[in-house]
């Protein structure tokens, strides 16, 4: 994690070093599941449960 920002408080005769860093990091993990045999990604379709027709988004 990076540092956005350094610098110090002074309160008198006294000074505090400060970091400042961010509070939130992106961090996306994505699985798969892969088929056993072949390795190969698994997709999931949307289907209607009424009328059997796969639905695109």
């Amino acid at each position: 994690m990076h540092t956005m920002w350094k610098g110090s408080v002074s309160f008198g005769l006294v000074n505090i070093p400060v970091n400042m860093y961010a509070a939130t990091e992106d961090k996306d993990v994505k699985f798969r599941y892969l088929h056993k045999e072949c390795n190969s990604p698994i997709k999931y379709e949307k289907v209607c449960p009424v009328c059997k027709k796969e639905i695109k988004v």
